[in-house]
């Protein structure tokens, strides 16, 4: 049980309890999980700061010029020793020899290291110049003794041309392109320069990488289960047994081996299943202090506490453990009748019922439904603006790092073309399905008419290429919403439908694309808050925004509390309609 407890330790980069425990729980079905097979490690000098983000505007641009090449495979540094090998219980003996040889370094340490570029048919990338290179040496060879002294690792410094590699091994004819992108990148810019050290599961480091975009439940006993995010290994040489479309690989996530649907993944990066451990940042002596070390050792003696008190099997152990979910509540974008009015229908209609765009708020076309135009009455889409705000959103919530585990919808067409462009700005439109829930529908007693608007079908959403989860069931179907419905009865709905929702996800990011008073109704339940009166609430809805967001994080097993959303809210003018005639006779 101890020597789990060091394999989980060193494969979760020995940062908290709970990611070892995940790995663990996760884990418990692995062949190889009482196997004494080491992590590899290696240590490298890695740029940070507006340095880096301008390395990274060069990865991503010279992938869409020039296509993929092996830079891509991994993130911007020096490499100062090669991969090697320690044993589970004296990582920690690798953390002392980092800050060792920092602190050791810290006085001679260049406050700018000059890049020199250099290219050739085959390789691109900035050479650093013999006196910065020389010190980045010394460190190198100082990490290496005190690894052997400390943790009896055996490393090899790098002791040839330091350098940091922008291209390497891509088509001859993209040199020159290549080139140009690399004299953008201004050196001039601040870095702090940060001694970083990586792990990599060195059984597989010739396997081919792939991600999961899909979830895949296995039919047969011989198959992988896989959610969308996960990455398989995956030995090219041993595939003889595989059908056609089939491949044989092992779970990154469970070290599970099993069958794979070849389609429902794509390449994924070398670096991608990658450690980070600790760092050594030189400009700011950021590194490993006694307090450090303190967590290391009372998080090692919280875990083994509760590995080896366990009375159950292993497997019972986990199940135990919770996962720390959070609750993203996000209004829609703007929708084109809060722009041209009720009448905005009768503005981008022919004659013969088709559609026209009269405005360039009005979108570039509409998706086809039962009845044509005459069902967007009531069930209006987005404007073209809508369309940019949820995009705006989508591209600052990749930006800030954020990944949505889990989207539910409300069944409104502006909810859910507001949850597609999301998706699609966070590059997870193809792995992660919608699942449309109409318990988190509008107050019915706000809409126009005395039916509930007639909305699209998922049959129909499939057909206009949004991502919906066909096979999801809600506990609340859309014909049991009511028209006029009274407050008590609406704020019931959204209490039973995000309770039932949150219970449904085990971890992770939960996100509800829904309307304004979403806000408020989906978030106090959780939050153990009585309904607001009724008053308050229509005054606290008429100023949410559109994409307006709340922020729930669960702090302990059902215990929620309000945060600030992982983005700003989105702030913009109104415009008014402009007629050029009526400019034009007044000059």
């Amino acid at each position: 049980m101890v020597e789990q407890l060091q394999k989980a330790l060193a494969a979760t980069g020995r940062r908290t309890v709970e990611e070892a425990s995940e790995w663990l729980h996760f884990h418990y079905n692995d062949p190889s999980l009482d196997d004494p097979i080491p992590q590899e490690y290696a240590l490298y000098l890695c740029p940070t700061g507006p340095l880096l983000e301008k390395l990274q505007d060069f990865w991503r641009e010279s992938k869409r010029q020039c296509g993929k090449n092996r830079a891509h495979e991994t993130f911007p540094h020096v490499t100062l020793c090669d991969f090697f090998t320690c044993e589970d219980q004296k990582v920690e003996y690798l953390y002392e020899a980092l800050k060792r040889t920092g602190d050791k370094i810290l006085s001679s340490f260049p406050s700018t290291i000059p890049l020199n570029l250099h290219s050739s048919i085959s390789y691109l990338g900035f050479f650093i110049s013999d006196s910065s290179a020389d010190v980045i040496r010394e460190f190198a060879m100082s990490f290496a003794t005190e690894a052997s002294i400390l943790a009896d690792c055996i490393v090899k410094p790098c002791t040839k041309q330091l350098h940091l590699t922008l291209a390497h091994k891509f088509c001859p004819h993209h040199q020159k392109t290549l080139e140009q992108l690399a004299k953008s990148i201004d050196q001039l810019h601040n870095c702090q320069w940060t001694a970083a050290l990586y792990s990599r599961d060195m059984r597989f480091v010739h396997y081919q990488t792939l991600r999961a975009l899909f979830q895949y439940k296995p039919q047969n006993m011989d198959e992988l289960m896989i959610t969308a995010g996960d990455y398989i290994f995956v030995d090219r040489t041993q595939q003889a047994e595989a059908s056609e479309g089939w491949v044989i690989g092992i779970s990154h996530r469970t070290g599970c081996r099993g069958f794979v649907p070849e389609n429902y993944t794509e390449r994924a990066n070398e670096s991608d299943t990658w450690v980070k451990h600790r760092t050594y940042t030189f400009s700011l002596a950021i590194a490993l202090d006694s307090k450090d070390r303190e967590h290391d050792t009372t998080m090692n003696h919280k875990l083994q506490h509760s590995l080896m008190t366990a009375k159950t099997s292993k497997i019972q152990t986990w199940q135990g453990l919770t996962h720390r979910r959070s609750l993203l509540v996000v209004r829609h974008g703007e929708r084109v009748d809060q722009i041209f009015g009720k009448s905005w229908l009768q503005q981008c209609s022919t004659i013969d019922g088709k559609y026209y765009r009269p405005d360039m708020n009005f979108p570039s076309s509409l998706p086809e439904r039962k009845n044509g135009l005459k069902n967007f009455e009531n069930d209006p889409p987005l404007s073209s603006c809508g369309i940019f705000q949820s995009r705006l959103t989508g591209e600052a919530l990749l930006d800030s790092g954020i990944k949505i585990n889990y989207m539910y919808c409300s069944p409104a067409l502006r909810c859910i073309q507001t949850a597609k462009y999301i998706l699609e700005e966070l590059k997870q439109e193809k792995s992660l399905k919608i699942r449309v829930e109409p318990g988190l529908f509008e107050w019915t007693k706000w809409e126009i008419g005395d039916t509930i608007p007639a909305l699209m079908s998922l049959a129909e959403l499939s057909r206009a290429k949004y991502n919906v989860d066909v096979d999801y069931r809600s506990e609340f179907p859309l014909s049991s919403l009511k028209t006029s419905e009274s407050y008590d009865d609406y704020v019931k709905r959204c209490s039973m439908t995000v309770k039932q929702i949150v219970a449904a996800c085990q971890g992770g990011v939960i996100s509800i694309i829904s309307h304004g008073s979403a806000l408020d109704s989906c978030t106090r339940p959780l939050l153990n808050l009585p309904p607001r009166d009724i008053s308050d609430f229509a005054q606290l809805v008429r100023k949410i925004p559109s994409l307006g967001m709340c922020f729930c994080e669960e702090i302990e097993e059902n215990k929620w509390q309000l945060n600030n959303p992982p983005v700003k809210t989105l702030t913009h003018g109104s415009n008014s309609a402009f007629n050029w005639r009526n400019w034009i006779q007044d000059c």
